[in-house]
């Protein structure tokens, strides 16, 4: 192999030369990133399962995930004959042609009993010494040999009605090179919403009115059925109200149903405070509150979500109460959640029970007040299960490349 010859001299370019243009730059980008998608795979009648063979599987239907198909594989007595049908084995393989995919890769065994300690393997969110697992060709396989002891597994919260869930993550890892974009043409927002709005605002073309709380609002039927699918049985159901040309709204304040006019037609909030007239932040969570409410009666899943956002934010003592008895009674399992960590710490426990909010979520939804208790036990015993769970994941399971994956709660 030869070696570059280094050239000293005294030569240098011309200072006509170097005044007369600049030197030339270019760039370019190396991006790699995760093309991301999941399955859910539902195994029904575990038990006439098992006594299938060690090294068979019961596979789920493919899917397909950045361009490539993917199949979860569950051996119901284990793959492997040294482990004499004590485990069973879980595996996510490549189904489709490919050669050196790489991805990251996450399966989890789902608690049905609702406490939410879900058996996970995962390589999401860490970081891996060797990086991506790597598939060589298709039938290659991701998973674990001992993914679960078969005697712990039958008398576990993963097993109920003789089903088990199984939901899988995959992340494929894509890598381009970005040059220089050769053109620059801008393209603005969409501003559909704002067109809606100011058909709304102008009140050309209503054609039907609501009376809420003494108030009428004009409005257009088509509009509101392309966006709620409440709004399209009640307007162009078989069983559409008689009177269509003036629905009286019942249970629902004036200033809610005009918020809930305008995401309809704006697809965004309006100024709660400016709504309300009233300059505090708390107007802002009470109009949440409700709106929260009237999009879940009106099916209107995006405002429901954007009112969530807001109350997690909103979070506070003499609110979070409040919220919870909402969470609860329109399934918002999410904000039930946060709602229920922000009450069982320490500092702020005593605080919210003084409210009234509290009497109300009393009298509203008992059941919560078990779960609130639930949820304090389970604070003081996570350590201890994350601690008894790691054990579990050190004896239990490793990858096909022998790492070991710790479990997550």
């Amino acid at each position: 192999m030869g070696m570059g010859r280094v050239f000293r001299g005294s030569s240098k370019p011309s200072s006509s030369s170097a005044s007369s243009s600049s030197p030339s730059v270019t760039t370019s980008a190396s991006l790699t990133e995760t093309v991301n998608g999941s399955h859910q795979f539902k195994i029904t009648g575990y038990s006439l399962s098992k006594g299938l063979g060690v090294g068979k599987y019961i596979a789920s239907d493919t899917f397909m995930v950045g361009g490539y198909d993917w199949a979860i594989y569950f051996y119901p007595d284990g793959k492997s004959i040294e482990d004499n049908s004590a485990y069973v084995s879980l595996f996510i393989a490549l189904a489709s042609e490919g050669t050196d995919v790489r991805a990251l890769f996450e399966l989890t065994l789902l608690d049905q009993s609702g406490k939410e300690r879900h058996k996970v393997h995962s390589h999401f969110g860490r970081t891996l010494e060797s990086g991506p697992y790597t598939l060589k060709y298709r039938g290659s396989m991701w998973g674990y040999k001992r993914f679960f002891k078969r005697t712990a597994l039958e008398t576990s919260d993963y097993l109920k009605d003789d089903c088990l869930s199984v939901h899988c993550s995959v992340g494929v890892v894509r890598s381009r090179t970005e040059g220089p974009k050769i053109y620059s043409i801008a393209v603005p927002t969409s501003n559909i919403g704002q067109h809606f709005g100011q058909l709304l605002e102008s009140g050309k073309g209503t054609d039907v009115n609501f009376e809420v709380d003494g108030e009428i609002f004009a409005a257009h039927k088509l509009v509101l059925a392309a966006r709620s699918p409440v709004f399209r049985a009640q307007l162009f159901g078989p069983m559409k109200d008689r009177n269509a040309l003036c629905i009286k709204v019942e249970d629902m304040e004036a200033p809610v149903f005009k918020a809930l006019l305008h995401f309809i037609y704006w697809d965004d909030l309006p100024d709660m405070q400016m709504l309300t007239g009233l300059n505090s932040k708390w107007a802002s969570t009470l109009m949440a509150q409700h709106l929260l409410a009237a999009a879940d009666r009106y099916g209107l899943e995006r405002l429901r979500l954007v009112c969530e956002v807001q109350l997690c934010h909103d979070i506070a003592i003499n609110t979070v109460a409040t919220t919870l008895a909402l969470a609860e009674q329109h399934h918002c399992f999410q904000l039930k959640a946060v709602c229920l960590k922000f009450v069982v710490l320490p500092e702020n426990l005593r605080a919210v029970m003084q409210t009234d909010g509290f009497e109300h979520l009393k009298e509203s939804c008992p059941s919560v007040l078990t779960e609130l208790l639930e949820y304090v036990v389970k604070i003081g015993e996570h350590s201890i299960t994350a601690c008894r769970h790691g054990n579990e994941a050190m004896l239990d399971g490793s990858d096909v490349n022998g790492r070991r994956m710790k479990q997550r709660i």
